[in-house]
């Protein structure tokens, strides 16, 4: 699918202010610590500072019985041995008795009569009590308290530390996951594999009569977003036995053993709980090729691979727990995982085909409103390369359209315009000058009018000069159907359709612009594998390229440097550019023969900005 990048926007980035936010978690024991803590910062600060002084002066007791004959003296308050004088004047003084003295006694051995002044006696002994037992309790509560927490924190990080080789298993019962195989599309084998494996968890004597054992082990690999987890939790949903669910990230741990220990205790509780299920995402963590040399025998992740390999097929038999893993990297996985015993059935998830993505667009269409006017067939047509995640993301961003503009349905224009914001990002109010417009204009229809004249090529679905992502326009030629194999003709017609865009600029402008750069690179890349890999070139059919070696899943996992000539590398450099500018005169000589068309369809654009198939073949036919 050519799409022309006309120019990069490179767009300042401002990091956002971080905003800073305090939380107390007002829980029991908070509560207790705090209180403690500020008892013992005020009784540490008034034994530092002891009474708060008042404005008061001291007099001597001969002084206060002058003071009583007087009558200057009002009130007189005895706190043990301590005097406190209240003036009739309002001033306020203090004195000190004679110990194990009455105060009336020392008034009338002074010659004083004790009706003259009001003595109000306070008794303290209660409080001085109360006092004396507080003063030698509290410290004893608060270091009990004090040495209370501080055990609990150490229990704590002991068992914490002794945590460590527990696995962290998410465990799923019968009836705790509500996906199930209805509601997964697209992967027909798939779900036939896994339904087997439901079916024998289920129904074990119906193969065991037969002497058929359980499988040990189903690994799904597949690009991400193709549905290995929803399988997984389909599995869960329909299975009526213990579903363990774990990451392979989540084995690894800064201790050593400690994947292995979790490794040990997962599979401990899938036997306690069998018949079971134990499914691990992304394998590709823990189950990578030993013996690289990058790492020793002691490696931690090597150690957590072994003791996998062990429990699922060592001297301990291992039956009723099935382990399902799902990895879009299985290349990188070790030849002991792969093998039968351990891994017996690998399931490979793809993105989905036509059919498929019919069935997935039903699933993702329930519970949204659609108008009456959105055709599935070509919805699932223009979604060539989309895997189930991205169908789901596209009816999501659709919705959003509609709610964003107060509608009650979901028309076909929300469905497309989503398409393109997950296939080429939002568009842009990109100011553009009518300069640039034009060129964008031009050169879009360049790629039009030449994949709509040459044969092979698919029709053109979209022409746009809208900005969206990097690109300043876009030409969407979507497959029309889904293709295994590319013929040497096609592959020539689709180099040549990605030159009419530099051929527009250079025939009308007699200029050069880079907003072909990426057109030519893309270009430039399938006519260097036609000639190095595929051997459609006059070099003849042999593979120049470095000799790589695929596993069984298709993936290279070794390749050696190439092995050919510097006049060899010559000739094939001679040849991409032979293959290159041949397509260039082709895409030019279209262009010429259909100028007065280049022109219509690039005003056309300039005018409304976005023309969709049936308006720009309506153009051609003119």
């Amino acid at each position: 699918m050519p799409v022309a990048v006309n120019n990069n926007n490179h767009n300042n980035v401002h990091k956002p202010l971080r905003k800073f936010e305090f939380k107390l978690k007002f829980n029991l024991q908070n509560i207790v610590i705090w209180l403690l803590v500020g008892f013992m910062a005020l009784s540490f600060l008034f034994s530092l500072v002891g009474e708060v002084p008042k404005e008061t002066k001291t007099v001597s007791l001969s002084g206060m019985i002058t003071d009583i004959k007087d009558s200057k003296i009002s009130k007189i308050e005895v706190v043990g041995n301590k005097l406190n004088l209240t003036y009739k004047d309002g001033k306020i003084a203090t004195a000190q008795k004679q110990p194990d003295q009455a105060l009336t006694q020392t008034l009338k051995e002074a010659g004083v009569d004790p009706s003259l002044v009001t003595i109000d006696i306070k008794d303290q002994s209660v409080s001085d009590a109360w006092l004396g037992i507080l003063g030698t309790v509290l410290p004893l509560v608060l270091m009990a308290v004090f040495f209370l927490f501080i055990i609990r924190q150490a229990r704590g990080a002991q068992d914490s530390i002794f945590s460590f080789g527990q696995s962290k298993a998410r465990i799923f019962a019968k009836g705790k996951q509500f996906i199930t195989f209805k509601d997964v599309a697209g992967v027909d084998e798939a779900k036939k594999e896994l339904e087997e494996v439901v079916d024998f968890l289920k129904h074990p004597q119906k193969y065991r009569a037969l002497g058929a054992r359980t499988p040990k082990g189903v690994l799904l690999v597949g690009p991400s977003g193709c549905g290995k987890t929803l399988l997984a939790k389909a599995v869960a949903g329909e299975a009526g036995v213990p579903f363990f669910s774990m990451a392979g990230s989540e084995f690894m741990e800064m201790l050593v053993g400690v994947g292995a220990a979790r490794v040990r205790d997962l599979f401990g509780n899938a036997k306690k709980s069998a018949p079971s299920i134990i499914f691990i995402d992304e394998i590709d963590a823990i189950g990578r090729m030993r013996g690289n040399g990058l790492a020793g025998g002691h490696d931690e992740r090597e150690q957590t691979l072994n003791q996998i390999l062990v429990e699922m097929d060592g001297f301990t038999p291992n039956d009723n727990v099935i382990v399902i893993s799902a990895t879009n990297r299985g290349d990188l996985l070790d030849s002991a995982l792969l093998r039968p015993g351990r891994f017996d059935r690998r399931v490979i998830v793809d993105m989905p085909d036509l059919e498929a993505r019919k069935a997935i667009l039903k699933i993702h269409a329930r519970g949204k409103p659609f108008a009456d006017d959105v055709n599935w067939d070509i919805v699932a047509k223009r979604t060539v390369g989309f895997s189930g995640a991205d169908i789901e993301n596209m009816l999501n961003e659709a919705a959003i359209q509609a709610a964003r503009e107060d509608r009650k349905q979901i028309l076909m224009s929300d469905i497309n315009e989503a398409s393109l914001k997950v296939k080429l990002g939002p568009a842009k109010n990109k100011i553009q000058t009518d300069e640039d417009k034009k060129l964008t204009a031009y050169h879009e229809a360049g790629h039009a009018i030449v994949t709509y004249t040459l044969p092979d090529m698919d029709p053109v679905s979209r022409i746009s000069i809208v900005a969206r992502g990097v690109s300043l326009g876009h030409t969407l030629i979507p497959p029309s159907q889904d293709r295994t194999h590319e013929t040497k003709s096609r592959l020539l017609a689709q180099i040549a359709a990605m030159m009419g865009g530099r051929g527009a600029e250079e025939l009308v402008f007699k200029e050069m612009t880079t907003g072909a750069a990426n057109d030519i690179e893309m270009a430039t890349r399938i006519v260097r594998s036609m000639v190095v890999d595929f051997g459609m070139s006059s070099l003849g059919p042999i593979n120049l390229g470095p000799q790589v070696e695929y596993s069984d899943m298709g993936r290279a996992i070794w390749a050696e440097p190439s092995q050919i000539s510097a006049e060899m590398a010559s000739k094939v450099d001679n040849e991409v550019k032979r293959i290159m500018g041949e397509a260039y005169e082709k895409a030019q000589l279209v262009l010429k023969k259909s100028l007065k068309k280049l022109d219509l369809v690039a005003k056309t654009l300039i005018e409304k900005e976005t023309l969709e198939q049936e308006e720009f073949e309506a153009l051609m036919k003119k």
